[in-house]
């Protein structure tokens, strides 16, 4: 009986994951949800990313990879998200939520989908103000305020 309840959650808990998870891919400069596109993309470097907004093609979020001035000791790295447009920036050493193995447009598709899941992007690519707020308020950790220089 057990066994029956355990696999009934599994089952739909799976079915839940698979409704609610939509497709983000990065193609050449477009940021794709569920084949339409909602952002331009450029990639700056390896540790370095911009997406545009595609009404007016308006830089709104630059990611950068900070290894700290430390290339060899990584516990101190640290990822930016600079909501430009907002003037909103979130420092988080949290790598898990961007990290991909260095690929980084894995790791950038890894991103947009972060902030569609925290509804920071809408699905049209625009930004929810309010939920940027609790976004800044839930995984900024203000790094940079707290580092010696």
């Amino acid at each position: 009986m057990t066994i029956k309840r355990l696999l009934a959650f599994f089952l739909v808990t799976i079915s839940c994951n698979l409704y609610f998870s939509q497709d983000v891919t990065i193609k050449d400069t477009k940021v794709l949800l569920d084949g339409k596109q909602i952002l331009k993309a450029e990639k700056i470097t390896l540790a370095q990313y911009s997406f545009f907004s595609m009404k007016n093609d308006e830089e709104v979020l630059l990611y950068k990879y900070m290894d700290n001035e430390t290339p060899s000791y990584v516990s101190d790295d640290y990822f930016i998200l600079n909501f430009l447009t907002e003037k909103v920036k979130v420092e988080s050493k949290d790598l898990g939520k961007v990290s991909n193995f260095m690929n980084s447009k894995k790791g950038m598709e890894k991103i947009i989908k972060w902030l569609l899941k925290e509804r920071v992007l809408t699905h049209d690519g625009n930004l929810n103000l309010e939920r940027l707020a609790i976004f800044k308020e839930k995984y900024d950790e203000n790094i940079t305020a707290r580092t010696v220089r």
